[in-house]
């Protein structure tokens, strides 16, 4: 069975984050609010005008992930969502908050060519990012954000 963006995003978040010491009680939350707040930073991201292009850049690598603007609205997003919400105390926010750019650098490493057009381009990271079923006819772009948005 094919993963869709959040799926990936939860698979990648579960793998980094499998070493760090989290209270029990909280895990689950913990865990979704780290992917929630990856696939928040990337449905802003693609609204804003040149967003597309600058998921293009950090999903292709092109853009390092600790640089990415994209990875910074993702930290911002979890600690106002979760670190500050839950009350978690600064080390533990602060572990949590640096394994972001490693979910990007994880996920820009799932992408690859996928349209057999020879490169990486955005319809390639729509496809992997919709679970890499390569789509028939046009409406790529619409559908697939539209699913990304619809989260």
């Amino acid at each position: 069975m094919a993963l869709n963006l959040s799926d990936l995003i939860a698979q990648q978040v579960g793998n980094i984050a499998g070493n760090v010491a989290l209270p029990a009680n909280q895990k689950n939350d913990i865990l979704n609010g780290l992917s929630n707040s990856i696939l928040g930073s990337l449905t802003q991201t693609a609204t804003k005008a040149g967003g597309l292009d600058m998921i293009k850049q950090l999903l292709t690598g092109k853009t390092a992930a600790a640089q990415s603007p994209i990875t910074a609205l993702a930290g911002s997003l979890f600690k106002n969502n979760v670190i500050q919400k839950l009350g978690l105390n600064s080390n533990l926010g602060g572990t949590l908050t640096a394994l972001i750019p490693t979910v990007f650098t994880k996920l820009s490493g799932l992408v690859k060519d996928q349209d057999g057009d020879g490169d990486v381009d955005i319809n390639d990271i729509l496809i992997t990012l919709k679970g890499g079923n390569k789509p028939a006819g046009g409406g790529i772009l619409g559908s697939i954000l539209g699913g990304i948005l619809k989260k």
